[in-house]
């Protein structure tokens, strides 16, 4: 029998208060016990936009509890996939990683309609990643 950890995925954004949060919470809702998730912030902000926590509440999804964390390079080492959400080229690059880049509008100083289509693409982008790196029935 062989001792193989669940695949990790960091998320990040700049603020890490609303696509990185929004992208954690869904992969951790939706994988549970199959997924490491880790979500960071170049310049994390004080907390989490309040229009994301809104627009998760929507689909049953709680994030008011989420604080915005910094980036740091062990985060980054401790993944096995690194994706960004517009953060350029504050991420540390490391060989063996998986990195993806989700190009996503912002939601900072959005409201909860802009952010709604934004939720919506990450979670459609969420349920993919799910079934590639971490398919149901696969221990």
């Amino acid at each position: 029998m062989s001792d193989t950890s669940p695949p990790s995925v960091l998320f990040v954004c700049v603020h890490n208060a609303g696509r990185s949060q929004m992208a954690a919470a869904f992969l951790t809702h939706r994988g549970g016990d199959r997924v490491q998730v880790r979500s960071a912030g170049s310049t994390p902000a004080d907390s989490v936009n309040p229009a994301v926590v809104a627009a998760m509440a929507e689909v049953g999804i709680d994030v008011s509890a989420e604080v915005p964390k910094v980036l740091t390079v062990e985060a980054v080492q401790a993944s096995d996939v690194v994706i960004t959400m517009g953060c350029g080229d504050t991420c540390p690059v490391f060989p063996g990683k998986r990195y993806l880049d989700w190009q996503l509008p912002d939601p900072a100083g959005q409201g909860v309609e802009a952010v709604r289509p934004i939720r919506d693409d990450i979670e459609q982008r969420i349920h993919g990643l799910l079934d590639e790196i971490a398919p149901e029935g696969q221990a």
